[in-house]
């Protein structure tokens, strides 16, 4: 007797789909864990309020406040999802024992020797981000921009610091590191002057990029954003600048879901950005009705977005990042709910037959289409999911929540 498997194998294999190779693929799919969920973005550097437009809202019990907490729940999150991931750190989150406390301009890769160490024992790479908000050189609201030299030149070290960072990251991890730039800067009302900021943030980056780097290691992104809480008016790092930017300077475009108007989706400038870059990264979250950093559900535009990757043959060239933080909700929950409803939307689209659904497109035969991708939610996708969670050994269904339960009465309500 067929098992589940074996039934909704031959299935889609009526349709050309390998369900082995599909599963073998998300296996080895890399998505990059942001630490920031686990703790509120608060990192360890510093007492300052969230700025830049950060906002976390609800107090859910429970949330890690020094190093060792969080690398705990890091841990309780990835033994449920499965496959091998990345971890995405914010500069703010360095560990300081060895010689005290540094500043953001004067970070040094031994701040981050931990984190490679957990890295390592795991088999993970790490990416990285520059912190350029919560500090007490960005209360203007402007870093990379400020026409404030002292304040610039404060960001411009923090951004070389960080490039350094990265590239020791990848030495040790043996991983390329996608480091990710991006800045709060912009007014809340209407400037009087939009392109001189623009101009100053161009000079910083082109100073912060100036050192050597090895670029096979080390691949820097710069990320746009439409508008924040309090530069609602304007934002200097906006998409037409960054696009710009990195198209002169050779850098990789990364993408926010979360960060354009909200009749635009991101789904629909991959394929653009795939045609005139060779790399491209995303952030990918959920915004309601703003770039409110939502945990990921399993909606149509996660969907949408995992076909591009997949229907496009670029999956490997894109450094998938996950960023949302919640914590109105079990903090190692939204981990896990972000990143399965990730891997679940990527696996639908490794088992949609592209090739024959364009052919389709490409002969006019639009009623056949239409048919055929509706049909298609019928297929046993679930039971695809649940051969793959048993071979990496998480649970396949919502039982994984009864760990985080009991995670949170053993370990999390204790936490002072």
């Amino acid at each position: 007797m067929a098992t589940c498997y074996e039934w909704a194998k031959q299935k889609y294999a009526t349709i050309g789909i390998d369900t082995e190779a599909a599963i073998n693929t998300l296996k080895n799919y890399a998505i990059s864990m942001h630490c920031w969920q686990g703790d509120d973005v608060r990192g360890f550097d510093s007492e300052e309020e969230l700025s830049g437009g950060i906002q976390t809202t609800g107090n859910y019990p429970g949330r890690a406040t020094r190093p060792e907490e969080l690398m705990a729940d890091m841990d309780k999150a990835l033994s449920l999802i499965g496959g091998k991931h990345k971890i995405n750190l914010h500069a703010c989150y360095a560990i300081f024992e060895k010689g005290g406390f540094a500043d953001r301009d004067k970070l040094e890769p031994k701040h981050f020797e931990r984190w490679v160490a957990y890295a390592k024992e795991r088999g993970m790479g790490i990416d990285f981000n520059p912190t350029f908000f919560s500090h007490p050189m960005a209360a203007s609201g402007l870093t990379l921009s400020s026409p404030d030299e002292e304040i610039r030149r404060f960001w411009i070290e923090h951004g070389k610091a960080c490039i350094r960072i990265s590239e020791y990251f990848a030495n040790e991890t043996g991983i390329p590191c996608v480091m990710n730039i991006w800045i709060p800067d912009g007014y809340k009302d209407i400037p009087a002057d939009r392109i001189g900021p623009r101009a100053r943030f161009a000079a910083s980056l082109d100073e912060i990029l100036a050192i050597p780097y090895d670029k096979s290691k080390v691949l820097i992104c710069l990320e746009s954003k439409v508008f924040g809480i309090g530069v609602e008016s304007y934002t200097v790092g906006s998409a037409e600048f960054t696009m710009n930017y990195v198209a002169k300077n050779g850098l990789v475009p990364l993408m926010d879901n979360g960060h354009y108007h909200p009749t635009e989706v991101v789904s629909d400038k991959l394929s653009s950005m795939f045609l005139f870059n060779k790399n491209v990264a995303l952030h990918v979250t959920r915004g309601v009705r703003w770039d409110s950093d939502h945990v990921v559900r399993l909606d149509d535009e996660t969907r949408e977005i995992a076909k591009e990757l997949v229907a496009s043959g670029r999956m490997n060239d894109v450094a998938l990042a996950l960023d949302y933080f919640d914590a109105s909700i079990n903090r190692i929950a939204a981990w896990v709910i972000g990143m399965r409803n990730m891997q679940r939307a990527l696996l639908g689209a490794l088992l949609t037959p592209h090739a024959a659904m364009k052919q389709l497109q490409n002969e006019g035969k639009f009623t056949e289409l239409f048919v055929k991708s509706e049909e298609l939610k019928s297929y046993p996708e679930g039971i695809v999911w649940e051969e793959f969670c048993n071979r990496c050994g998480v649970p396949a269904d919502e039982s994984w929540f009864a760990e985080v339960q009991q995670y949170e009465k053993t370990v999390l309500v204790n936490r002072k």
